[in-house]
């Protein structure tokens, strides 16, 4: 058959729908998974200090035809041709970025906060150098150098804990330490530490040792963004940070930092140090979450979340838990089970029954396998953002409490509880609908 012949010959029902099937009709399997997952977040009282929920204007970005580009490079630099628009977001993106936490240099492509921590080792330290962070088990991060993590592998970690006693950091066992080993990079912030850290002391302990300074405010940054929360930028070299959890955007890493040099070598680890290309579906959702960061109304945001995390751990207190540090200044909380017997696997798989979610946490000194610790972390990020204000947040405490006082009760079936529970929550998360309408 002659070349012409073949391509009339070609079926023309190769791409139909393929611009215009919805997912219902292309993917019933997964469109049934995504339809429950909706359903689940809608009835369930968000708790994991990890997540957020975004507005509509980032899952439209993020669900934009930037999809289907590829580049590779900076602004102005890229590998691939085509890139006039991706140039144009991610100038968007940094100026935002800047703009929001008072930075000259931002570099928005980290894929995940953990990746935007391993171009900080990349461009700060070489194997086998010596860095001090804290200890996973103390509220630290895996990517600040846990020993199943790759920076823990490659590098020499020295570890900072919390005091017995209060469950605060030890600013002059850092100092001892860090005057000890003198670490080559100097890191401040984790992820279950709830209480406010001393920038500036961090800042005279790293020049002490001629240490960089690394902040992972990752946790915190919408708390910064509102200008509730000191701000890191002007004490650390360089300045981490995810771009969900307290600042409610898509998922992703941020690198900040005020030096030309050090923005240059924080460039060149992020590409082509550990990256490809940008994922700018994934950049298009930040630049949307920065610029509603930058809003007026998000400092009232800001202001509520703390509210509201202070009021669960007040709440869960005068209910007999035990809250580490006996408070927060974080969008988070830890509640250490111990004195109640109780472990934290346990407890949280009860508390997910009763449409609960948050996750089991090692608390400090806990020795417990990672599989069970001793604890929970609560966060009150998410919650706020649907509208629960105090007494929503009162109310959970007491939701939760009872589900932990029936499981102290009835550890070997706490359903009771747990049903009861989910019928108040039910009740209360009808009142606060996310993506009505859709």
């Amino acid at each position: 058959m002659p070349p012409s012949d073949r391509r009339k010959a070609a079926p023309t029902t190769l791409h139909d729908g393929y611009f215009t099937a919805p997912l219902a009709e292309t993917d019933p399997a997964v469109a049934d998974v995504i339809g429950r997952e909706t359903d689940r977040q809608q009835s369930v009282v968000e708790l994991i200090a990890s997540e957020n929920i975004v507005s509509r204007a980032v899952l439209e970005a993020q669900g934009s035809v930037f999809t289907n580009k590829t580049v590779e490079g900076y602004p102005g630099r890229r590998y691939y041709g085509g890139a006039a628009e991706a140039d144009a977001l991610e100038r968007i993106a940094i100026e935002r970025a800047c703009a929001l936490f008072g930075s000259r240099f931002a570099n928005v492509q980290p894929h995940s906060g953990s990746q935007a921590n391993h171009a900080v080792f990349l461009a700060t330290v070489q194997p086998g150098d010596t860095v001090l962070s804290m200890a996973l088990g103390a509220g630290g991060h895996l990517s600040h150098g846990a020993s199943v993590n790759i920076t823990g592998k490659w590098f020499k970690i020295e570890n900072y804990g919390v005091r017995r006693q209060d469950g605060r950091i030890d600013y002059d066992e850092v100092e001892a330490l860090a005057r000890a080993c003198r670490p080559k990079l100097v890191i401040a912030g984790g992820s279950s530490y709830p209480r406010a850290i001393d920038f500036a002391r961090f800042r005279k302990i790293a020049d002490a040792v001629g240490a960089r300074l690394l902040v992972d405010m990752a946790h915190f940054a919408g708390l910064v963004a509102g200008a509730i929360h000191p701000n890191p930028v002007p004490h650390a070299d360089i300045v981490t940070t995810t771009t969900y959890k307290s600042l409610r955007g898509a998922r992703g890493g941020l690198i900040l930092c005020n030096d030309a040099d050090m923005a240059r070598k924080i460039d060149a680890a992020v590409f082509p140090g550990i990256q490809g290309s940008v994922m700018l579906h994934a950049l298009a959702g930040k630049a949307v979450c920065f610029g509603e960061a930058l809003r007026p109304e998000f400092r009232r945001y800001a202001e509520a979340t703390l509210a509201n995390a202070r009021a669960l751990a007040a709440r869960l207190i005068a209910r007999g838990h035990d809250v580490v540090t006996g408070g927060t200044d974080m969008p988070l909380l830890l509640v250490d089970l111990r004195r109640r017997g109780l472990k934290g696997d346990l407890a949280s798989a009860s508390l997910d029954r009763a449409a609960i979610a948050c996750n089991k946490n090692a608390v400090p000194f806990d020795e417990e396998k990672p599989t069970v610790t001793s604890g929970l972390r609560f966060g009150a990020s998410a919650g706020t953002t649907r509208g629960f204000g105090v007494p929503e947040f009162e109310r959970i405490g007491d939701l939760a409490a009872d589900v932990l006082d029936g499981l102290c009760e009835n550890p070997a079936d706490n359903t009771a509880a747990e049903l009861a529970a989910a019928a108040s929550i039910r009740d209360l998360t009808a009142r606060f609908p996310i993506y009505s309408g859709q």
